[in-house]
């Protein structure tokens, strides 16, 4: 299976639609790609860019519309034919066998056989290896898959549709887990494959990547087509105001909030090979922002912090009580609420209700002589669903059938209910669009400005500056610097990421000042 020319119109999509019972998931979905190019398909979470991705991958069969692969009609009844005909998805996290080989997993259910009918391993390990040469990367065919980061996993997966001679990919959100050095990897070899006549479809919600690698951008909006456009006749403000269907007005809408005592106060925690030695204030109204490189350790500190993780030594304070180590559950008690970064997998429990996840962390508070009303649970949920703005027909509504946008909003309801003193989110804003990006940073905002205080991880580098009161730098399990709001450029937090030479006198001079800032208010 040839790939063709480039220019050659590889997938159209027209007018297609799907639904389920009452609810309309793709109302008129337009979608056409062209060989040798990049197409970048942005929406809100909820506007169909799923449906439209399972439709054109087999998973679904489209109610309405056509659906040409290369200019011939098809409509796929199972993902095995869509994969036979040379399309290929690309998932955030991919699903390998963790107990098989690399090998395994890329000849799963195709493995060739020699002259006695047997597997034939060699051959296997030999195109394997190839094709990961292809790519350009070092990846051991006979490591298993357990352990693999999720950036080898989807160079599995691609390598996988190579061999399979995919002529169609589709990267849906592959970046967002993904590390610095990583994406700048997964790029280049979108664009060889790009190159080699490929057509590459591009999911995503980070605009940079958007506009540094692909070559069209089509817009969706609630279930519909909106425009396509060559990546250089748009701006990045023209796809916001077409993707939300209004102005979003500023993505970071930082206001100025009374700082008040310490409230979190964290003394020598360690933890042996994973952080060392971190000493961490903060105030009520501050949001502080953690920042560094992925794998430094920032998530780590603080699950040690709110008692999920273990740690070896120093203390934590909530309002000037210890907090016992080990025991989120006294950790709540005391006063603090972790919004954690995987929201599918420890934020909510999918398969339960809004109102059962809402008031998950306080049923035990809502109880009158040990007994839960329902009355109790609904008035809450309701409460902090209307003050988040959930978008939801019902509060019964299943939390697994919910956009990535309204779980956040629904995690973070959960722990607003205990009413914190501290609130630790973990990359707070990761997979869902910029609309509601700009909602959960309003939110946080409006939360310091009560007297909250706020700790903020984030890979996003523009996130921190934009609303962080303090950044705190960590690199490899110790922090390296500790910047004012002013003082916090790209260059001053990524120097200290890397702790390069540079980075070193910033966090001396600024931890310094802090220091005396912390003293002085004491």
């Amino acid at each position: 299976m040839a790939t063709a020319a480039p220019g050659t119109v590889a997938l159209a999509l027209r007018d297609v639609s799907k639904t389920f019972g009452q609810v309309v998931a793709l109302r008129s979905g337009s979608l056409t790609v062209t060989a040798g190019s990049i197409h970048a398909l942005v929406g809100e979470n909820g506007a169909g860019k799923s449906t439209m991705v399972k439709i054109i991958a087999g998973l679904y069969r489209a109610d309405s519309g056509s659906y040409e692969l290369f200019g011939e009609p098809v409509d796929f009844r199972t993902t095995a034919e869509a994969k036979d005909a040379g399309v290929a998805v690309i998932y955030q996290e991919p699903t390998l066998f963790p107990d098989l080989s690399v090998t395994e997993n890329l000849f799963m259910g195709r493995q060739p056989r020699n002259r006695f009918g047997r597997i034939d391993r060699k051959a296997m390990d030999t195109e394997a290896r190839a094709l990961f040469a292809r790519l350009g990367v070092v990846i051991d065919p006979e490591r298993p898959a357990d352990g693999l980061s999720i950036a080898d996993q989807q160079i599995i997966e691609i390598a996988k549709a190579i061999s399979l001679d995919a002529r169609v990919l589709i990267m849906d959100e592959p970046t967002a887990a993904l590390s610095g050095v990583e994406v700048e990897r997964l790029m280049t070899i979108a664009r060889a494959l790009r190159d080699e006549g490929r057509a590459l479809v591009f999911i995503s919600h980070r605009f940079d990547e958007v506009f540094s690698l692909c070559d069209t951008i089509t817009v969706m909006r609630d279930g519909s087509y909106v425009s396509t456009d060559r990546i250089e006749d748009v701006t990045v403000e023209d796809v916001v105001r077409r993707l939300v269907g209004r102005e979003v007005g500023n993505l970071y809408p930082k206001q100025d909030a009374e700082i008040g005592e310490v409230v979190l106060e964290i003394e020598g925690l360690t933890r042996a090979g994973v952080f060392h030695d971190v000493d961490l204030q903060v105030r009520r109204g501050e949001i502080v922002g953690l920042a560094g490189l992925v794998g430094a350790g920032r998530s780590e500190i603080m699950q040690a912090a709110f008692g999920v993780d273990p740690y070896d030594s120093g203390t934590v304070k909530v309002a000037g009580k210890v907090v016992p180590p080990n025991d989120p559950a006294a950790a709540i008690r005391l006063g603090l609420a972790l919004v954690p970064e995987d929201r599918r997998k420890h934020g909510l429990v999918l398969e339960s209700t809004l109102t059962q996840n809402i008031t998950m962390a306080i049923r035990r508070r809502l109880s009158r002589g040990g007994l839960l009303t329902s009355g109790a649970e609904n008035a809450t949920a309701r409460d902090w669903a209307a003050r988040l703005e959930v978008k939801a027909s019902t509060l019964d509504t299943l939390a697994g059938t919910l956009s990535g946008g309204n779980q956040q909003k629904v995690v973070l309801a959960k722990w607003l209910s205990t009413q914190p003193d501290v609130l630790i989110v973990d990359e707070p804003t990761r997979g869902i669009d910029v609309g509601t990006k700009a909602e959960v940073h309003r939110l946080l905002s409006t939360l310091a400005g009560e007297g909250l205080a706020v700790v903020m991880i984030s890979s996003e580098l523009p996130e921190v500056l934009g609303m962080a009161d303090r950044v705190v730098v960590v690199h490899e399990g110790r922090i390296t610097a500790e910047l004012s709001r002013d003082e916090a450029t790209p260059e001053a937090v990524m120097f200290a990421a890397t702790n390069t030479a540079a980075a070193t006198d910033t966090a001396a001079t600024s931890t310094s000042a802090a220091t005396s800032t912390h003293g002085a208010s004491a």
